[in-house]
């Protein structure tokens, strides 16, 4: 079939359900055992254990693909860049990977509705480029742009720098299209925001991990992309003076504020003995430092509000520090000293990472209470390192050893970093999803009426437990 009959049955399928699968695609569609392994298994080794991947080019492939595996009894794991943190695209032998990466066209740009109709596998990047041309963006960013999937963010939900200001994913969708679990075409493409037709069915797939489905086509809606921006960074003596001072970024007269992001010591000395950063006037030792982004009309006048803002700062905050890019590579540098996370997995491979939301205003007395637990459960001299989305009260922390972390623990830093959370307000899980890493805290930590309409619905959706099993509610896998 397809120029591949006489290739080799792949572990854990029969004769039979290999070449019914194999008339699905065409031959140049599917990548089998040593093709697959050569690919980058992405951010856990795992991903490609299954050897055995598809990509379909076409709403249509995907759909006879998916209803064959359905048939057969095949379990399918998607997979768009393989950028995610919590194992949602863990595969194993027996398995399916059913890559989107063939699905990444834009099929129309709106520029008059500010509305972008995309398959699921175009890049992040690839969108904000093709989006800028028109003088918009897709109003969420976030440090993996160049290889994190349309698809792939939807399926998270994911977040990014932007969250406080437009929204996560699930705000950017008008409409979306996904073949459900025995290969049926849901499609609802709606490109208007009012949209009161019965129930919302696309929010049932966004932050599911394709264990209901796998998202197709996208409508997303569009910004305004500012003509200039500017870029600081504020050193801050204590989180009071970094909360004050997002309050008053928030509030500035000339344009408006993008990005709020917080560091703390220990990271930011390490990304910048990475990048060799060093800049006068900005010690390496504050207490908490603030990375923020301003977008406008005019860079000048920009650049001049974060003057005044600093020194509104130094009269409230005597001990601030401060560095104002004065052009796009000072600007660029600021923003790698915060995006370059990899830069932790380098020292510490497969550190154990976390995820969490915190009200801002309760943000002190939790990493306070979360850092004095740790240094009792964790060796001597373990750091932490903590940067986050402060605005919308995003916080990542991950511990500086080589991980994972398994068995009582796992369970003991879960429990310091999560249990505090439900009392404050925020979540366990920000924006990286749960994927197969998280099930145990959201079935410890979720409203328990929640994880049982969880299950009600993947038991109605997907009876077999076909779609990326063993994440997010651990049916099978």
């Amino acid at each position: 079939m397809n120029g591949m009959s006489t290739a080799p049955t792949p572990m854990g399928l029969s004769s039979g359900a290999w070449t019914q699968l194999q008339a699905c695609l065409p031959a140049n569609q599917w990548r089998v055992a040593d093709q697959v392994h050569a690919l980058d298994t992405g951010w856990h080794p795992a991903n490609l254990d299954a050897g055995l991947m598809a990509m379909p080019a076409t709403v249509e492939q995907l759909s006879a693909l998916v209803r064959c595996c359905h048939e057969w009894g095949i379990a399918m794991v998607p997979q768009g860049g393989r950028t995610g943190l919590v194992g949602g695209g863990i595969s194993r032998p027996g398995q399916l990977i059913v890559s989107t990466a063939a699905l990444n066209r834009i099929e129309r740009m709106d520029a008059v509705s500010r509305v972008a109709l995309v398959q699921s596998g175009l890049s992040l990047q690839s969108l904000q480029e093709a989006a800028a041309v028109h003088g918009l963006e897709p109003g969420i960013d976030l440090a993996a742009r160049g290889s994190a999937t349309i698809g792939g963010m939807l399926a998270t939900n994911a977040g990014g720098i932007m969250a406080f200001r437009n929204g996560v994913m699930r705000h950017r969708v008008l409409g979306l299209e996904a073949v459900l679990p025995d290969g049926s075409i849901y499609s609802d493409l709606t490109q208007i925001v009012k949209n009161a037709a019965g129930y919302d069915l696309k929010h049932v797939f966004i932050g599911a991990e394709g264990t209901l489905g796998i998202i197709t086509r996208v409508a997303l809606s569009l910004t305004p992309l500012p003509q200039a921006t500017s870029t600081a960074l504020f050193g801050l003596p204590d989180m009071a003076a970094l909360t004050d001072t997002v309050r008053l970024a928030l509030e500035v007269d000339c344009g408006h504020l993008r990005a709020a992001e917080a560091l703390w010591p220990e990271y930011l000395r390490l990304t910048a003995e990475a990048l060799s950063w060093r800049t006068p006037g900005m010690s390496l030792d504050c207490p908490v430092y603030l990375l923020l982004e301003l977008g406008g009309k005019q860079a000048e006048r920009l650049q001049q509000t974060f003057e005044e803002l600093y020194e509104q700062l130094l009269a409230r905050h005597p001990d601030t520090q401060g560095v104002i890019a004065g052009s796009a590579e000072q600007a660029r540098t600021l923003w790698r000293l915060r995006e370059d996370t990899e830069a932790i997995y380098r020292r510490f491979p497969q550190a154990p990472s976390f995820d969490v939301s915190v009200p801002l205003a309760r943000m002190e007395d939790y990493v306070v209470q979360v850092r004095s637990a740790l240094e009792k459960l964790r060796p001597a001299g373990t750091p932490v390192f903590m940067f986050g989305h402060v605005a919308d009260g995003n916080l990542h922390m991950v511990l500086g050893e080589p991980g994972p972390l398994a068995g009582q623990a796992r369970m003991a830093v879960e429990e310091a970093i999560y249990s505090p959370l439900h009392g404050l307000g925020g979540s366990f899980s920000a924006e990286h999803g749960i994927g197969a890493h998280r099930i145990r805290a959201l079935r410890n930590y979720c409203d328990p009426v929640k994880w049982r309409l969880m299950q009600q619905i993947k038991r109605q959706w997907d009876p077999r437990g076909l779609m990326n099993p063993g994440k997010v509610l651990d049916e099978g896998g």
